[in-house]
């Protein structure tokens, strides 16, 4: 058999026939995020899912370097991918080589948790869904849905070829003394009301335990842990236990766990979420953790109520660096695709502090955030400060800019790789330099806040006491009436 193409379009095969309990070993791997198979054991020389990352790789071993010469800076996910490969590949290559769901020394696998259902918590999210899944795998379950998935995981179980789980209701219709149990959460208020609290014999989280925690009338099995994402606890677990997950499995906790810590960035991120990613890569045959990254953001932003602005910004961003007579510097450049920009753009005031407090904090020397309407193939570009607005002038001269300078009008431009950066990359070259005449530019650190995660929802995260944070009825302007140190400003 020939080996894939990776210019052709990615092969799906049929989802698993088991309603979500078990992935099916033969998913096909999309074409472009992961490479062949190598044998029985589902990976070869994927290097954490960073073997894209490396044969891109720039003149430092830094960044990533495309044909046209533009040098872009690894991305945080791919970066930590390749700081763990080695460990990632020895703990992958250590696993049996057969997927077996009932292991050879039950060293403890809870009598409890056999047979079980495990479910997730009601608005359901990826951590929820893969974690059950997994969950089901693990420990020789069932999986089920507390309430309807959103467009992130359905792209994620299309992605590895998973079947999507019955309802809770429907698993309880044929049997209502199901065991249960609860993962990626343990409050009642969270909890599917189908279900009986006399009935729950596990729960396997990751969250503080607060108010309406679940009480019960007996000892049951727990396993609450402070990382990043509750699939890190299961994929964990698989390993601890010498099992090997499907490829399908191993995917759905993967995109989980990218999901929850944000890529890697987010605050709850911990070594053992960094080191679960890089392994899950490796069993699962992802070659480029980073373009799998962008598409399950793609398609978590189909839905935007549920992301806050810092995830909206840092959620598709890379970042370009530049050596010129006039500029060295990094570029940032997030985009959000939507079919809905108008939603975005509402949040202007709401985003715009938030793409100053990223570009401070990644000292970076100008950050762009692109919305584009995947419907009617438009872009808005986003501009927090005079160096945007500035090289968006010399890069889209034809361009047109709100009042405020802090929106520019991108017409059909769509594309970041196509359309964005060659503007860029030739302003740039032409001689660009970053302006003098600034508005209120010089902002401390500390002056802009602390990110908080909401207990509850680790991917709520928000921005408190920040200097920037636009006042009701104020807005946010781009001025350029005052002289300020360069050295300093953002």
């Amino acid at each position: 058999m020939a080996p894939p193409n990776p210019e052709e379009p990615s092969a799906k095969r049929p989802a698993s026939p088991s309603a979500g309990s078990r992935a099916s070993h033969n998913s096909s791997p999309s074409k472009r995020a992961r490479g062949s198979s190598v044998g029985s054991l589902g990976y070869g020389d994927h290097h954490g899912g960073g073997a894209e990352a490396l044969r891109l790789a720039g003149p430092d071993n830094k960044t990533k370097q495309y044909d046209d010469g533009v040098l872009r800076k690894r991305t945080q996910v791919e970066t930590d991918v390749l700081a763990r490969e080695k460990a990632a590949h020895e703990l992958a290559d250590a696993l049996p080589k057969e997927i077996s769901t009932i292991p050879t020394i039950d060293l403890f696998l809870p009598e409890a948790l056999k047979d079980a259902v495990f479910v997730g918590h009601l608005v359901t999210d990826l951590d929820s869904v893969g974690g059950a899944i997994g969950a089901a795998a693990l420990y020789n379950g069932k999986a089920a849905l507390a309430s309807d998935i959103n467009s992130e995981t359905a792209f994620a179980l299309e992605e590895w070829g998973v079947a999507k789980p019955p309802t809770i209701e429907e698993v309880l219709k044929e049997n209502p003394d199901a065991k249960i149990c609860l993962v990626d959460h343990q409050q009642t208020s969270q909890m599917n009301p189908a279900i009986n609290p006399d009935n729950v014999v596990g729960v396997i989280d990751h969250h503080a335990l607060q108010s309406k925690t679940i009480v019960t009338d007996r000892p049951i099995y727990i396993d609450i842990r402070p990382w990043g994402s509750m699939s890190t606890i299961i994929s964990h677990t698989f390993l601890t236990h010498h099992k090997r997950p499907s490829v399908g499995v191993a995917g759905m906790l993967l995109c989980a766990i990218l999901s929850d810590t944000l890529n890697l960035q987010g605050p709850t991120t911990t070594e053992w979420d960094r080191l679960m990613v890089a392994t899950l890569s490796e069993i699962a045959a992802v070659d480029d953790i980073q373009f799998l990254a962008s598409q399950q953001f793609k398609a978590k932003s189909k839905e935007l109520a549920g992301l806050s602005a810092h995830g909206l910004v840092n959620g598709d961003q890379k970042c370009f660096s530049f050596a010129t007579e006039t500029f060295t510097g990094d570029v940032g450049f997030a985009v959000v695709e939507t079919t809905d920009d108008a939603v975005i753009i509402d949040r202007l005031d709401e985003l715009l502090p938030e793409i100053v407090a990223c570009k401070k904090e990644k000292n970076l020397s100008v950050l762009f955030v692109a919305v584009v309407n995947i419907v009617e193939l438009k872009g808005t570009l986003l501009l927090c400060g005079p160096s945007e607005l500035s090289m968006a002038k010399v890069a889209f001269p034809d361009c047109k800019v709100n009042d405020a300078n802090t929106m520019m009008d991108l017409g059909s431009r769509v594309s970041r790789k196509k359309d964005y950066i060659p503007e860029i990359t030739k302003a740039v070259k032409a001689g660009w330099k970053r302006p003098v005449k600034r508005g209120v530019s010089v902002v401390d650190m500390e002056a802009l806040g602390k990110l908080e995660v909401d207990p509850t929802d680790y991917q709520r995260i928000t921005r408190k006491g920040s200097i920037l944070a636009v006042k009701v009825g104020q807005r946010f302007t781009v001025d350029d009436d005052s002289i300020v140190d360069e050295e300093n400003c953002i």
